[in-house]
């Protein structure tokens, strides 16, 4: 095992850790009627260097109010966001997080995940992992995805692609949290 896979593995690891901690930090000050402090997991390097970036400014925009209601994938289009939302929680939003749009995107409305895939090679031909597909429109199918290699590259402008990266660990939670049927609401 070279000195790389270590490095990913404990990299990758060290992002679980700290989101578990900033997960329960931001619970505990909900329990404690206190200030929710501003929390986000940032997406992973880049296609040269894929170790995790850090924000000066971590911020995480506020949940959009018009997202609809009960459990939910939400993706907002003009921000870049997801957040993961389940009202049985406290908080309701699980989970939030920056993403990489592809070239187009989805219409706002409400859909529901279509299917999931393990691994598969993404339009971009790398190899992606927690595919979970929402839409198609006109030819474009939408879904999140996070590459392989921890990388979240711009999508080339060439290419008609509805693939929405984020980094690995949060494509696991996403994963985790979208079976087939679960509501996926996209908005402006």
């Amino acid at each position: 095992m070279g000195p790389g896979v270590v490095v990913t593995g404990l990299t990758l690891g060290a992002l679980a850790v700290v989101s578990l901690l900033a997960f329960q930090a931001n619970g505990a000050q909900d329990r404690a009627g206190g200030a929710k402090p501003t929390v986000t997991t940032t997406a992973a390097g880049t296609a040269t260097a894929p170790a995790p970036t850090a924000s000066a400014t971590p911020t995480v925009p506020p949940l959009p109010a018009t997202s609809g209601a009960g459990t939910r994938v939400v993706y907002s289009v003009s921000a870049h966001y997801v957040w993961l939302v389940d009202p049985k929680k406290n908080p309701q939003v699980a989970a939030a997080f920056p993403v990489i749009p592809g070239t187009v995107e989805p219409a706002p409305g409400s859909y529901a995940v279509t299917s999931r895939t393990p691994t598969t090679t993404g339009t971009d031909g790398r190899q992606i992992e927690h595919v979970v597909r929402f839409a198609q429109q006109s030819g474009v199918v939408f879904g999140f995805s996070a590459a392989v290699d921890g990388t979240t590259p711009t999508a080339d402008p060439k290419a008609k692609t509805g693939g929405i990266r984020s980094g690995r660990a949060e494509g696991q939670l996403l994963w985790d949290f979208a079976p087939n049927g679960t509501k996926v609401v996209v908005v402006a």
